[in-house]
């Protein structure tokens, strides 16, 4: 048994836009406010960070936020004596000189890997590896789904904190005045909110005219993301901070770029999330509503069995038929066209999905957290998880 650990390195090289920095710097700020650690987080893109640390400055080498010191990760790496764990972020490889320096100290070493619901991470997770030439081990931290793996990110309040805001109409309704998007706030039977983050590669102009065509009215909100351009092309629309622009029973509102506490809050505030990658994923899981995921695309379809291990988890329980209907719609969404009658089966199978969506975060959420078992390894890497 190891002592308490007292400080941890975190490294982050950006290459999934805010998806790796989304990761990282999440984990950052839980492991300095709820584990009262030391943290240092190596970026190499302050430009692409600051859009979720809006405090950010860019100029700097060194500065410290949130109580977590972020430092602009250069080629030339200064010198620097390693903290009790070190992680390295999805496999971005650390400085040589850093690595010489953990020779010394000998602290806990994780890669810290991509999420993943497939059953062969439970048998991964915890996993060591040599270092080929120096006295090092490393570990392969595997978040997860399971009790067998290193868990999700889940701040202790997150729960809480979430049933507070969407028990609250007045909470709600703070919300949508920041973004002027007063007719948020009609009765769910009147409008349908959804959020819309997407990779390009999704068939979002489908999934627009399905909005447009249906008998519900729809106001889809727009964060900051890829699809801009996509959407100007196919409504011959210029987009800027806050405009909309409404065609059929489609309403679409670009939002300005939001914080990661204002994002959780827009898929708390939101009747169905469209979202990508690991952070958002996450977070639209603990949102506990109706979402549509769309995993990173990979060369032979490889993302797909992904998506598959996803789909057995957060389908398990629901009727028939609205399985049928979550499966195939996402199956669509991730290989690039929907069928016309795609988004209203899923919008008739609405009901049955919300109660699925609140029961697999409630389960989800009984389960230690990803920091807690990552604190709790680092005391004992023994330990199973």
């Amino acid at each position: 048994m190891k002592a308490s650990p007292k400080s941890c390195d975190i490294f982050c090289r950006i290459i999934d836009n805010y998806g790796d920095i989304g990761v990282c710097w999440r984990l950052a700020k839980q492991l300095a406010k709820e584990y009262d650690l030391t943290i240092r987080l190596f970026v190499d893109d302050l430009t692409t960070a600051k859009h979720l640390i809006p405090s950010l400055d860019t100029s700097k080498i060194r500065q410290t936020v949130m109580q977590v010191e972020i430092v602009h990760w250069q080629a030339q790496f200064p010198s620097a004596i390693p903290a009790d764990i070190v992680i390295e972020a999805f496999a971005c490889e650390l400085p040589d000189s850093y690595l010489q320096a953990m020779t010394e100290k000998q602290p806990v070493w994780l890669n810290l890997e991509y999420l993943s619901a497939e059953s062969w991470v439970d048998g991964f997770h915890a996993q060591i590896s040599k270092h080929p030439t120096l006295p090092l081990t490393k570990h392969f931290f595997f978040p997860g789904f399971s009790e067998n793996t290193g868990g999700l990110l889940q701040e202790n309040a997150l729960i809480k904190e979430r049933q507070s805001f969407q028990d609250s109409a007045e909470a709600q309704a703070q919300f949508w005045q920041k973004p002027q998007i007063p007719d948020a706030i009609e009765p769910k039977d009147k409008l349908l909110k959804v959020s819309l983050f997407a990779y390009p590669e999704a068939p979002v102009t489908d999934l627009l005219e399905s909005f447009t065509n249906a008998s519900r009215p729809t106001l889809c909100l727009l964060p900051g993301n890829g699809l801009i351009n996509v959407i100007e092309q196919y409504f011959d629309w210029s987009v800027s901070e806050n405009s909309r622009i409404t065609v059929g029973n489609l309403t679409l509102q670009h939002v300005p770029f939001l914080s990661q506490t204002e994002y959780d809050q827009l898929l708390w505030a939101c009747d169905l999330n469209f979202v990508r990658g690991e952070d958002s994923w996450i977070r639209a899981i603990w949102a506990a509503k109706p979402m549509i995921w769309q995993p990173y695309q990979q060369t032979e379809q490889a993302h797909l069995p992904k998506l598959n291990a996803f789909l057995d988890l957060y389908t398990h329980g629901l009727p028939g038929e609205s399985k049928q209907v979550v499966e195939r719609f996402h199956q669509a969404w991730s290989s690039g066209h929907l069928a016309t009658n795609d988004w209203q089966q899923i919008s008739d199978h609405l009901p049955a999905i919300a109660k699925q969506s609140k029961k697999f975060s409630d389960l989800l959420a009984q389960q230690t957290d990803l920091a807690s078992r990552l604190v709790s390894f680092c005391k004992n890497p023994t330990y199973p998880v």
